[in-house]
C-alpha cells in the first residue's frame, strides 16, 4: 500500500521517495521565492559587473543593510518547512546582525540570536564546522539544515543593530510547500550571555520555557578569565516541575560536549574536533600581545537523543575550575567567565516571550 509522502524528514533512507511537495528558494535574485521569478533583477549589487551582460547575469547576488535597520529575508505563506539556509557576510558583523524567525504570525520571535552564534561562530573569527545540522565551510559559508516547519506563515528578519552599513550580505533560504503533520513542533533558538558570570552562580541557557517539546542542541562561546582548566561544571536540565534538583545532570563540561579529560588527549594542548553531533572546533589562543584570553567554541546536538519535556524546561551550566592548594588536595574554583550560549529546541506554540536581547555593547566580542 502506497502512503502519501510530504517531502519532510528527508534522509538517505527515504531519498528515493517521490513527493508532491513544491521546492522554492528565496535569495537576493528572487526575493519572494515565486515560481519562475528568479534572476530577473535589473538593479542590484552586481549591476556594475553585469552592465555589459544585462538582465539574468548575476545582477542582484546580495543585499546591503543600513545601520540600525531591519530587513525581511523571507515572507512565506504556508504550510511548509524551511529545509536549508545558506548565507555569508564579513565576520565583523556576526555579532552586529540579529537573526529572527516568526512562525504563523506570532507576535514575538521563536528564533532570536546573533547571526554568528546561530551558526556556531560566536567569536567573529573563522571556524569550520562539520556537523549534521550546521556546517560552516570555507570561507565562512554558513549552512543550517535544521528543519523548521510552519503551518500558516513564516517570516525571517535580519536586524543590523550597529551604526555601520553592512555591504554584501549573501543568502539563500530553501523551503518546501507541503502538508505539515500535527505532531511536528516549531523550531526555536535563544541566545544568552553572562559576562562576567557572577561568582558561584550558574549560567542560564534557558528558563521559563512552557509547552510540550524537546531540546535539540547547545552552542557555547566560552571565554576564560582564569589560568588553569575551566570545564568542571555540570550542565543541568530541569523539566516538568523540577525545582531545586534537575532530572538530568551531567558530569562535566567537556563530557557533555562529547570529549573527556580536558579535551587534551594527554598531549598538553587542546585537541580540536568537529563531528556530526558534537565538537570543540574552535580554540583561540593568546598571542602574547593583545589577544590575552583563551576562547572556545563548542556544540552538542541532541539529534539521536533529544531531551523531551511535557510542560516546562530550564537549562543551566556551571563554570568550575581548580584551586591549587599547598597541601596538594583538590578543591573546585567557581569561575567568573564570559559565557554566551545558544539553545536550540522544538516545542508547541505559543512559546513564552524571550528575555530582551541586549544592545550592541552587550553582544560585542571584547
Amino acid at each position: 500500500m502506497t502512503t502519501h509522502f510530504n517531502g519532510l524528514g528527508v534522509h538517505l533512507g527515504n531519498l528515493a521517495r517521490l513527493s508532491h511537495a513544491q521546492t522554492r528558494s528565496i535569495s537576493a535574485e528572487n526575493l519572494t521565492g515565486e515560481k519562475g521569478k528568479g534572476g530577473m533583477a535589473t538593479e542590484g549589487t552586481g549591476a556594475i559587473p553585469a552592465r555589459e551582460l544585462g538582465q539574468g547575469w548575476k545582477v542582484s547576488p546580495s543585499i546591503d543593510v543600513a545601520g540600525h535597520s531591519t530587513v525581511t529575508l523571507a515572507d512565506i505563506a504556508g504550510p511548509g518547512a524551511i529545509q536549508h539556509i545558506w548565507l555569508t557576510v564579513h565576520p565583523a558583523f556576526w555579532r552586529r546582525l540579529v537573526l529572527r524567525a516568526y512562525w504563523d504570525n506570532e507576535a514575538t520571535p521563536s528564533i532570536e540570536t546573533p547571526l554568528g552564534d546561530f551558526f556556531c561562530n560566536g567569536w567573529g573569527a573563522h571556524c569550520l564546522i562539520q556537523s549534521l545540522p550546521v556546517a560552516v565551510n570555507p570561507a565562512s559559508g554558513f549552512n543550517s539544515y535544521w528543519e523548521m516547519p510552519f503551518r500558516k506563515h513564516a517570516r525571517i528578519t535580519l536586524e543590523n543593530i550597529g551604526p555601520d552599513e553592512v555591504r554584501g550580505f549573501y543568502y539563500q533560504i530553501t523551503y518546501a510547500l507541503t502538508d505539515v503533520p500535527d505532531d511536528l513542533a516549531y523550531f526555536h533558538a535563544q541566545w544568552r550571555r553572562s559576562n562576567p558570570l557572577p561568582y558561584m552562580q550558574d549560567h542560564t541557557l534557558l528558563d521559563g520555557v512552557q509547552g510540550h517539546g524537546h531540546y535539540v542542541g547547545t552552542y557555547l562561546a566560552w571565554g576564560v578569565h582564569n589560568n588553569g582548566w575551566w570545564g568542571e561544571g555540570e550542565i543541568k536540565f530541569y523539566m516538568d516541575g523540577d525545582t531545586d534538583w534537575p532530572t538530568i545532570c551531567g558530569t562535566g563540561t567537556e563530557d557533555y560536549f562529547g570529549g573527556a579529560w580536558n579535551f587534551d588527549g594527554n598531549q598538553g594542548r587542546y585537541v580540536v574536533f568537529t563531528a556530526p553531533y558534537s565538537g570543540l572546533p574552535q580554540v583561540i589562543k593568546p598571542d602574547g600581545l593583545y589577544q590575552s584570553q583563551q576562547r572556545f567554541g563548542m556544540y552538542r546536538w541532541h539529534v539521536p537523543d533529544p531531551i523531551r519535556f511535557e510542560q516546562d524546561l530550564r537549562v543551566t551550566i556551571q563554570a568550575l575550575g581548580w584551586r591549587t592548594m599547598l597541601d596538594g588536595s583538590p578543591r573546585y574554583l567557581p569561575l567568573q567567565d564570559d559565557i554566551a550560549s545558544t539553545a536550540f529546541w522544538y516545542q508547541t506554540e505559543p512559546h513564552a516571550p524571550f528575555p530582551t536581547l541586549p544592545g550592541l555593547s552587550a553582544l560585542e566580542v571584547i
